[in-house]
């Protein structure tokens, strides 16, 4: 399957990210090229236009780190899937200490060939959320495309110190003892919205 340079790979980032370094494009091939070659045997993602893999995922994935806090220091990704939104936070934000949560055995293994592969301080739970130690925490938690809104928001609530950073198609009910910012439309989507939620 052809790929696409950088060069088209920045243009398509173009509505999501005001500027995108070199590095991070390079870094972003290179997870393109492993997503696509993994994609075609095993099903890690439905979608499997390159051009529409940059902008659903990478660049929705980068929109939601641009609205991370700045004292963001920790950041668990709940159901990361393929690795979304955690590995371009992860890359754009290299600050941040980013856990990915993915119980899928299929895809924790390809999470860690991508950070094998980029050489990130990311670290994989390959296993479900609830069995983490109950005094682990982090400043914010991620949660995108996972199956139950509402019983991935209950786990994931006790795990976020300071905010929850959702990108969904609709607000669910507000988790307790959090408050909803006003939704950001996300770029180039009808119904997509970032939705922050910040601990009371």
């Amino acid at each position: 399957m052809p790929t696409l340079s950088e060069t088209e790979i920045a243009s398509l980032l173009v509505p999501y990210l005001p500027a995108t370094e070199p590095v991070i494009l390079s870094q972003l091939s290179v997870y393109l090229e492993l997503l696509l070659k993994w994609n075609a045997r095993t099903n890690l993602t439905a979608i499997r236009d390159p051009s529409e893999i940059v902008q659903r995922h990478f660049g929705e994935s980068l929109f939601a780190g641009l609205h991370l806090a700045p004292d963001a220091d920790t950041l668990l990704d709940f159901g990361s899937g393929a690795g979304f939104p955690g590995l371009p936070i992860a890359l754009w934000r290299p600050k941040v200490s980013v856990t990915l949560a993915e119980s899928q055995n299929k895809k924790a293994t390809f999470l860690r060939e991508v950070v094998r592969t980029l050489g990130l301080p990311v670290e994989i739970w390959a296993a479900r959320v609830e069995s983490m130690a109950s005094v682990r925490t982090f400043h914010t938690v991620t949660l995108r495309a996972v199956d139950n809104m509402d019983a991935a928001l209950a786990a994931a609530t006790p795990r976020a110190s300071h905010q929850l950073l959702l990108l969904a198609g609709s607000q669910p009910p507000t988790p307790s003892g959090f408050t909803f910012l006003p939704p950001i439309p996300i770029p180039t989507t009808q119904s997509s919205i970032l939705l922050r939620a910040i601990r009371e």
